[in-house]
């Protein structure tokens, strides 16, 4: 089991930044690589970037690419999400997950096996 736990969500202005954490517990070495997703409204929950643990290897949605950044702390067990730029569009809950194999495409929701429970993010325009 690995459980997940995002912060650092909120209300930003356009353009503005704010940074996500997620701090994993339990089996983490298990875990190949983490991802962040989010969902808008209405709509389908969507990937935003993916980390690999062992050498931080990274892959973004074109949406945030530019604007957003993971990045992780090995030690921590903890994997963040440094977001700039922001924009109103960008507002949705942020989910955390994590993936246990070396997935074949890492963009994918059923490629994760455990998830946060996500972080309210909203981006006033």
């Amino acid at each position: 089991q690995v459980q997940l736990v995002e912060s650092g969500g909120g209300l930003v202005q356009a353009g503005g930044s704010l940074r996500l954490s997620c701090a994993a517990s339990g089996r983490t070495f298990s875990s190949y690589a983490m991802g962040w997703f989010r969902q808008a409204p209405g709509k389908e929950r969507l990937f935003v970037a993916r980390i690999t643990w062992s050498d931080g290897n990274t892959y973004y949605a074109d949406s945030v690419k530019g604007r957003f950044t993971i990045s992780r702390d090995n030690a921590k067990n903890t994997v963040y999400l440094q977001m700039n730029s922001l924009k109103p569009e960008d507002t949705a809950v942020y989910y955390c997950a994590a993936d246990l194999n070396k997935s074949k495409y890492g963009s994918r929701r059923y490629e994760y096996d455990y998830w946060g429970q996500g972080t309210q993010v909203t981006v006033s325009s």
